[in-house]
C-alpha cells in the first residue's frame, strides 16, 4: 500500500508539474501551437496558364488618291502676284467642284518676298504667292483629272497618296482580327500538345489596336504646256495596302 500510495503521490507531482509549465509559457508560443495544422490544409492551388499573341494582316487595293496641289505665282508687286494666284486658284477650285471630288478644302495660302543679296545687303526683287488645295478622288480617275487640274492653272503638284476605302479598312481589319485569334490559339495548342498538356479554358482576352494602313505616295512634276498639250493622259496607278491585328490569349491548362 506504501508503493501505491507513493506512486500516486509523484504521479500528482508531475500532472502539476505539468500544469505549471504550460502556465509559464508565453501567449504568443501558445497561439503559435493552437494554430498549428496538418500539412496538407497548406497546399496552394497554383494556376497553369500560358499566355500566346497572334496576328493576322488583310491587303485591301487602294482605290481612293489623295491629291494636293495648287497655284505658285511670282512677280515684282505683292497685290498683283496675290490676284494672280487667286484667278488662278479660282479657276483650279471650280474645276474641282464640277468633277465632284470628296474632301476638298484649301490646306495653305502664303504670300512671301523673294531677296537678293549683294554687298550683305539684302533687297527686296519681288513676292511669290502659293495656294494649295487637297481633295480626294477614285483612283482611276486621278490622272485625267491632274491634267485638267494643270491646264486649269495648277503649277504644282504637292503629292498624291492612294488609300482603301473606310468600308474597306473596317472589312480588312475585322477579317486580320479572326485570322489574329485562330492564330494564337493555334499557337497554344501546339505547345501544349508538344508537352502532352492540354488547354482547358481561355481566361483573359486582349484585343490589340488594328494597324492602319500607310499612304502609298506617287510624286510628279509638273510638265510644261507644250509637254502637256504632246503627252497622254498622266498614268496614276494605286497598290494595296496591309491591315494588321493582333490578339492575346491567356488560357489555363
Amino acid at each position: 500500500m506504501n508503493q501505491i500510495k507513493l506512486f500516486s503521490d509523484k504521479s500528482q507531482d508531475s500532472i502539476q508539474g505539468y500544469k505549471n509549465l504550460w502556465k509559464a509559457l508565453p501567449i504568443g508560443l501558445l497561439i503559435g501551437i493552437a494554430s498549428i495544422q496538418p500539412s496538407w490544409a497548406e497546399e496552394k492551388v497554383i494556376l497553369q496558364t500560358l499566355t500566346v499573341t497572334g496576328r493576322g494582316v488583310e491587303t485591301v487595293p487602294t482605290t481612293l488618291s489623295k491629291v494636293s496641289l495648287g497655284v505658285q505665282v511670282e512677280g515684282k508687286a505683292a497685290n498683283t502676284v496675290q490676284q494672280e494666284a487667286a484667278r488662278k486658284s479660282n479657276a483650279v477650285v471650280t474645276l474641282l467642284k464640277s468633277r465632284n471630288v470628296e474632301k476638298l478644302q484649301t490646306t495653305g495660302i502664303r504670300l512671301n518676298p523673294r531677296y537678293s543679296y549683294k554687298d550683305n545687303i539684302r533687297k527686296i526683287e519681288g513676292y511669290e504667292a502659293t495656294n494649295i488645295v487637297s481633295f480626294q478622288v477614285p483612283t482611276e480617275q486621278a490622272g485625267k483629272l491632274l491634267d485638267e487640274a494643270i491646264k486649269a492653272g495648277a503649277t504644282r503638284i504637292n503629292s498624291v497618296s492612294f488609300v482603301a476605302t473606310e468600308e474597306q479598312i473596317n472589312q480588312a481589319r475585322q477579317q486580320a482580327l479572326k485570322e489574329a485569334t485562330q492564330d494564337a490559339r493555334q499557337q497554344a495548342d501546339a505547345v501544349l500538345s508538344s508537352l502532352g498538356l492540354r488547354s482547358k479554358e481561355i481566361i483573359q482576352i486582349k484585343v490589340n489596336n488594328a494597324s492602319m494602313p500607310q499612304p502609298i505616295m506617287y510624286q510628279r512634276s509638273v510638265p510644261t504646256s507644250a509637254m502637256s498639250e504632246a503627252a497622254p493622259p498622266t498614268p496614276v496607278v494605286g497598290g494595296e495596302q496591309e491591315v494588321g491585328a493582333s490578339v492575346t490569349l491567356r488560357i489555363s491548362y
